[in-house]
């Protein structure tokens, strides 16, 4: 591994934890690359200013997500097996990994305008929605972008709700309603 990507993935990795857990507009810079422990110099040639670093850490959001969508893809081709796999998986990350609510919806948050940031955003969302959706017409539901609109809401309100009133709560009450959707639009 080279210094340069060493560099870049502690920025990263310092940017997401700090923006994650204080919110992006309260962390400087400065705070970033002290805690990566790299130099100004070194930030500005990994990334083109915050913005590049905060689309990075938005980006990195994403493709974890998709790749989790992968991994229960190789798990199982049955669309209704793929469906409580998001499920589980989602109520196991309000429990386990985004204990503050939704990355995406923080940063939309913060950045209430049009730019490069909530063009992210949308397109992070209308990717989880069309997947969604797609699960929901192969595994032969009525109305599937129906239940893909549910389940996003559900899952949003999951993400906040678990940060508010807690994940112990909200995640079995977010897995079974999110289960009665799906059963609901059975045909």
């Amino acid at each position: 591994m080279s210094t340069t990507a060493t560099a870049r993935q502690r920025l990263l990795q310092a940017a997401t934890d700090l923006f994650y857990s204080e919110g992006i507009h309260s962390v400087g810079v400065d705070r970033i690359i002290e805690s990566a422990g790299v130099t100004r110099a070194t930030m500005y040639k990994q990334f083109a200013g915050k913005e590049g670093l905060v689309l990075a850490y938005l980006q990195g959001e994403d493709d974890g997500l998709r790749a989790l969508f992968a991994q229960a893809a190789q798990a199982s081709d049955d669309p209704d097996v793929l469906l409580d796999l998001v499920v589980e998986g989602v109520a196991a990350d309000i429990r386990e990994r985004h204990t503050r609510g939704c990355p995406f919806i923080n940063a939309a948050a913060e950045y209430p305008d049009a730019g490069p940031v909530r063009d992210l955003i949308a397109d992070h969302r209308e990717w989880f929605r069309s997947t969604l959706e797609h699960l929901a017409a192969a595994a032969g539901l009525a109305e599937p972008a129906e239940v893909a609109a549910s389940l996003v809401l559900l899952r949003d309100a999951a993400l906040v709700g678990g940060y508010l009133d807690g994940q112990d709560r909200v995640a079995p009450a977010f897995a079974r309603t999110a289960r009665g959707v799906i059963a609901a639009h059975r045909a």
